[in-house]
């Protein structure tokens, strides 16, 4: 079993950062490949990001890609988007997901998921 608890959303202007954290609780972390989801209103859920429980592979959405970076931290059992250059349209609720592998989580195969976090970009 693996619990999932996200935190580091808010009120960020357009062009700004943020770093979320998902900190995961369970002796199996360091077996699952962790991702990022996000929700915004009205709108379909939409996988992020995702990392592999070894470093080996990170997986991102084209709309993210160069402005995210996922990392992990199996020894504080977290895992971290940073998120740069931030605009309107990446408002949305971030929920963390753990999953076998960084692909099962393309595919929003998902064995965990968190509650979520609320990022708000302003323009």
């Amino acid at each position: 079993q693996v619990q999932l608890v996200e935190s580091g959303g808010g009120l960020v202007q357009a062009g700004g950062s943020l770093r979320l954290s998902c900190a995961a609780s369970g002796r199996t972390f360091k077996n699952y490949a962790m991702g990022w989801f996000r929700q915004a209103p009205g709108k379909e859920r939409e996988f992020v990001a995702a990392i592999s429980w070894s470093y080996g592979i990170t997986l991102y959405a084209d709309p993210v890609k160069g402005r995210f970076t996922i990392s992990r931290d199996n020894a504080k059992n977290t895992v971290y988007l940073e998120m740069n250059s931030l605009k309107p349209e990446d408002m949305a609720v971030y929920s963390c997901a753990a999953a076998p592998s960084a692909y099962d989580l393309l595919a929003t195969r998902v064995d965990y998921w968190g509650k979520g976090t609320l990022v708000t970009v302003s323009s």
